[in-house]
């Protein structure tokens, strides 16, 4: 079963290794377990509901608790605390686009406020009700999940957006075909959510983003239906699904998605290539972007993040060792850990094997095989299961990312990371932060930032160091460059930056086009723009 207050299956686990807690001690202080509300103290803030029974229509408490929050750090200590804030009235369990296009009339009728639920993953706020004097209704996509068409002889796949990526997946694989699209969230995130949020899924280097997968759909908007037919390429006008790309479910309601997909590579591995220092490391994964090799990722940790990295591995004493050989190499207290995905058939593979990891011995790598890359590839969904380990332990983590040119990535880097570990100076708290790059580009790269934090008894001291934290890293992205989602989107959490990187016009611009879908105003309000 999906735990109410944090991540994943409640039968899945991951402990935090005894090195690792003896690191987070001396890093930021000894963490003090929480004491957290029960189920039912948590629904004792659950107000009753200002609707009437309807099809299609849940009433009931724990339902709508269940969709009150998605997976920020705000949401954990909303659930956590019992103190959940605004619920939906009701939730909605649609399962066809005509269900949703009449639930769009109902709600017009009864002037109701409608909020799309894919996986509920959001970490900016997507999902969350606003207070608000009309009627909420959280509308669950899940039961639209079917595979509607597939076109082998094209590679489009025709999915209800309300499938999970598990499911997903096996339906592909099954007839020998990827997406490819792994998000962090892949488990319990929908090709919807992938869609309207703008994603990008861990192998973005050789897949591509969401936006390049999703060829055309269907939406289903206050003002009518929005079908968007899956051409190759088009010159007539703008291109309506950059509209829906990125929507946040403001102009409408995903209900179908086409997306491209991919023959199942014949041969996947990952390697781990240590370099010697942070600059040495980015210089050579730019060359390695530049050479347009076929590869399927880059994924850079800095000298912090490599060590967190060996801390929460356990196996104290292969890492050890490790560390010796590599010091012998020349990589050591600053050595950065680099994974390189290949994918493809044997012969493809062989050769993108041998020209990457030798650009990489010129740059002073040292290559330390796969083993890396299959821990790697092991435990890539169950990262965020480290988050219930730490906040049990009493101990906060949140995450934030943007993107870059080259050029600004080093000097954003720091200040990010800078803006954080100072963030609470005043408070005598201190941060752990540490950054890897995760989707690289010609031009630049994305920047993923972790930050760990003590947790204090008060839910409100808590929620109030997040924000103060959180503030200062996006003022920092804004000042260096950086835009304020790579992959996240914008919700709620990072609206009030929205308009340095869109201008005053840009932000205009959105408004007008969500009054042109939704003249009433009925979707999902407060986010991306007010």
């Amino acid at each position: 079963m999906r735990r109410w207050n944090g991540w994943g299956d409640d039968t899945v686990s991951v402990a935090l290794p005894a090195r690792a807690v003896q690191a987070l001690s001396a890093w930021v202080g000894a963490g003090t377990p929480p004491r957290d509300a029960t189920p039912a103290e948590a629904l004792t803030a659950v107000s009753p509901s200002r609707l009437e029974t309807k099809d299609l229509l849940s009433l009931d408490p724990w339902e709508r608790l269940l969709h009150a929050r998605g997976q920020s750090l705000p949401d954990w200590i909303a659930l956590r605390s019992g103190q959940v804030g605004a619920v939906p009235d009701a939730v909605a369990f649609p399962a066809t686009g005509d269900d949703v296009a009449a639930l769009l009339a109902w709600a017009r009728e009864r002037d109701a406020r409608l909020i799309p639920w894919g996986g509920g993953t959001s970490v900016a706020g997507h999902v969350n009700p606003q207070p608000s004097d009309a009627p909420v209704v959280t509308v669950d996509l899940s039961r639209l999940s079917r595979l509607h068409s597939f076109d082998e002889t094209s590679r489009l796949a025709t999915f209800g957006a309300g499938v999970k990526g598990p499911d997903l997946e096996a339906t592909l694989r099954a007839r020998g075909f990827t997406l490819g699209h792994f998000p962090q969230s892949f488990e319990l995130s929908t090709l919807g959510g992938w869609i309207a949020t703008r994603s990008s899924g861990q192998q973005s280097l050789g897949y591509g983003r969401i936006e390049r997968l999703f060829a055309g759909g269907r939406v289903e908007t206050p003002a009518g239906r929005l079908d968007l037919p899956p051409f190759p390429a088009s010159a007539a006008g703008p291109d309506l699904r950059e509209l829906v790309l990125g929507s946040e479910g403001r102009l409408g309601l995903i209900t179908e998605g086409t997306v491209r997909v991919s023959p199942v590579p014949a041969v996947e591995e990952v390697h781990g290539v240590f370099l010697s220092d942070f600059p040495s490391a980015i210089a050579a994964v730019r060359d390695l972007a530049a050479m347009r090799l076929p590869l399927s990722m880059l994924r850079l940790s800095t000298p912090e993040e490599t060590r967190t990295t060996l801390l929460l591995a356990g196996h104290e004493r292969l890492v050890r060792a490790l560390e010796t050989y590599l010091s012998l190499r020349g990589a050591r207290e600053e050595k950065c850990l680099l994974l390189v995905g290949i994918s493809g058939g044997e012969n493809l593979v062989r050769q993108t094997r041998r020209q990457a990891l030798g650009a990489l011995a010129m740059r002073g790598g040292v290559a330390a095989g796969k083993a890396f890359g299959r821990e790697w590839h092991k435990n890539r969904f169950r990262a965020p299961y480290l988050r219930n380990a730490l906040w049990e332990a009493g101990w906060a983590v949140d995450t934030l990312e943007t993107a870059a040119p080259w050029s600004r990535v080093p000097a954003l880097l720091a200040s990010v990371e800078t803006a954080l570990r100072t963030g609470l100076e005043g408070e005598a708290e201190r941060v752990h932060a540490f950054t890897h790059l995760s989707h690289v580009y010609l031009d630049g790269s994305s920047l993923y930032t972790t930050y760990l934090f003590r947790l204090g008894a008060d839910p409100d001291v808590n929620l109030a160091r997040w924000r103060k934290l959180k503030t200062a890293a996006s003022d920092a992205i804004v000042a260096g460059g950086g835009t304020i989602s790579h992959q996240h989107g914008v919700g709620t959490d990072h609206a009030p930056w929205l308009a340095a990187e869109k201008g005053e016009l840009g932000i205009r611009a959105l408004r007008g086009l969500f009054r042109t879908f939704d003249p009433d105003g009925l979707l999902n309000p407060g986010k991306l723009v007010a």
